[in-house]
């Protein structure tokens, strides 16, 4: 492992501009942004994948080793992710860092706490939940109905006990009402560090986020209640973007991790810039299957700092693949063709919508050991079929070495003639269902939406606020197209249940609510925390 100062030195960075936890975690100083901000833009690749299933589909350490195998075929190349939250990481997931030798290092210490953003995150968002229960309690200047509060608490940890709580039990301990916790990433102060453009901004930004309403009906800001200098204060150092390495001393920008079935699902937009004046190209990845952290990543982080993404890598695997096409993941490393063509139809449905955004798309086949040769020319050939540039990727078990064949096609595409058009898949100037309406119809492949009366409701108040101009955030199981977790492949023709439609004001999005989804995520029955032990120098077995 190189020290972060060289690692930062090779990128073109001087320690100056550095604040250093330790020797190989980095936060970048404002300092270089006035220094680099003149620069032309690099190209951004962002990476997705199809939908995510139990088998994996290694969109993380994809990204990581194209960036890897970019940096090897000379090509200077940095990589921005987002962090990994405690919540997933010690609950089903384990480590968001990569495998193999696409990994990106110190592993235990991004995966646990790393320097401390979301810990900051969670500390602003509890800090405006105090204050709104003080609030009251000290006589209520504001007259906040305490029935209509929506800011609910927040822990970066799976605890589905937390989901629904009664604060203020007790003598002398405030008004007693319902309210609830969020995980952190889920946190509206979470999207709004991801998508501002600097400290001014993020406190702005703050000062928009609904609170809730007062007895008059009419919303209450975070503004109202002076939290919003201390929030500020408390996000000062959160705001910087971090920098480490990959195995290979490819440098990436690690820097903010809303979830993406829930909320945005991209790294920041701070990140991302400095990124784009620091690499030739900029290797980024959105959250779970391209219909949740693509499309959020094109329509709204892209849309709101003014991104333009030069091409998209799709990551798919052969195992994946035969899960959409109906096998179970118990039998996914039995030889069965029929599945896998039937399973085609997710990744063909995924480049359709890929390509509505006007983006250039590459398809990414990640090899794993039990792959046959018949199996991988079947992707190959269907590929070819769609019209599709298509690459192999052995960035798992070789590194950059690995992913070389990725990076000649990633490289041939972006100097192709096929370049980016990009645009959002709606106008800001539709009204909220009509936006839910054509992300649904165009990519999902519904037929319909329906709301419940509780959507409906906010549909109504967000009519009546004026507040149309929103985008939207669909909170949607990562699983399906549709919002039903079971139906895999291709589905069409469901209709999408929205269950409640929530505003995020200084993020600048509606989260609508479908079908089972929640904010709270649970533990599974044999949690990733489970497999974890540390021997007695101190190191950390069974996280990745």
């Amino acid at each position: 492992m190189k020290l972060i100062t060289e690692v930062a030195a090779e990128t073109g960075i001087h320690e100056d501009h550095l604040e250093l936890y330790g020797k190989y975690k980095a936060k970048l100083a404002p300092s270089l942004w006035d220094e680099i901000k003149g620069r032309p833009d690099g190209k951004l690749v962002l990476v997705t994948a199809m939908n995510p299933t139990p088998a994996g589909e290694g969109k993380t350490l994809t990204t990581i080793g194209l960036a890897q195998a970019m940096n090897k075929a000379g090509v200077k190349t940095v990589a921005a992710l987002r962090e990994p939250s405690l919540g997933p990481c010690l609950g089903m997931k384990g480590g968001a860092t990569g495998s193999g030798k696409a990994q990106i290092i110190p592993a235990d210490e991004i995966n646990l706490h790393f320097t401390g953003d979301i810990h900051a995150v969670t500390s602003a968002h509890n800090l405006l939940s105090a204050m709104i229960d003080n609030h009251i309690f000290q006589g209520n200047e504001l007259g906040l109905d305490p029935q209509k509060i929506v800011w609910k608490r927040v822990m970066d940890m799976n605890d589905r006990s937390l989901r629904s709580i009664v604060t203020g039990l007790g003598d002398g301990n405030g008004t007693v009402r319902e309210s609830g916790f969020l995980i952190t990433t889920a946190s509206e102060i979470m999207a709004v560090l991801c998508l501002c453009d600097n400290l001014a901004d993020l406190r702005e930004r703050l000062g928009r986020m609904l609170i809730g309403y007062d007895r008059e009906g009419q919303p209450v800001t975070a503004g109202s209640l002076k939290a919003v200098d201390a929030m500020t204060a408390l996000l000062k150092e959160a705001i910087k973007p971090n920098l480490v390495q990959t195995l290979e001393g490819t440098p990436v920008i690690v820097h903010g991790g809303p979830f993406a079935n829930i909320a945005h699902g991209c790294s920041s937009v701070i990140g991302t810039r400095y990124a784009l004046k620091l690499g030739e190209v900029v290797v980024t990845e959105a959250g779970f299957g391209a219909d949740l952290g693509a499309e959020k990543f094109m329509d709204i982080k892209c849309r709101q700092a003014g991104l333009k993404p030069s091409a998209a890598v799709l990551v798919v695997t052969v195992k994946s693949l035969k899960y959409n096409g109906g096998v179970p993941k118990s039998e996914l490393y039995a030889g069965n063709r029929a599945a896998l063509i039937a399973g085609l139809a997710n990744i063909q449905r995924h480049i359709k919508n890929l390509r509505k955004f006007g983006v250039p798309v590459l398809v990414a086949l990640n090899h794993f050991e039990g792959d046959s040769q018949a199996e991988i020319q079947e992707v190959l050939a269907a590929c070819r079929r769609l019209n599709v540039p298509v690459a192999i990727s052995k960035a798992w078990a070789e590194g950059g070495a690995g992913g070389l064949e990725l990076a000649t096609a990633l490289k041939k595409l972006l100097s192709g003639s096929d370049t980016s058009a990009y645009a959002p898949l709606y106008k800001d100037d539709l009204d909220i269902p009509s936006k839910i309406g054509k992300i649904v119809k165009e990519i999902y492949h519904g037929a319909d939406v329906a709301f419940s009366p509780a959507a409906k409701r906010s549909l109504a108040l967000i009519e009546r606020l004026g507040l149309s101009h929103l985008q939207v955030c669909m909170a949607k199981t990562p699983y399906s197209f549709s919002d039903q977790p079971r139906l895999l492949g291709a589905p069409e023709g469901f209709t999408v249940q929205v269950r409640d439609i929530t505003l995020s004001l200084g993020a600048g999005f509606a989260v609508v609510i479908t079908g089972s989804i929640v904010t709270m995520p649970g533990l599974p029955a044999k949690p990733a925390a489970e497999g974890i032990q540390i021997d007695r120098e101190g190191t950390l077995i069974g996280l990745l």
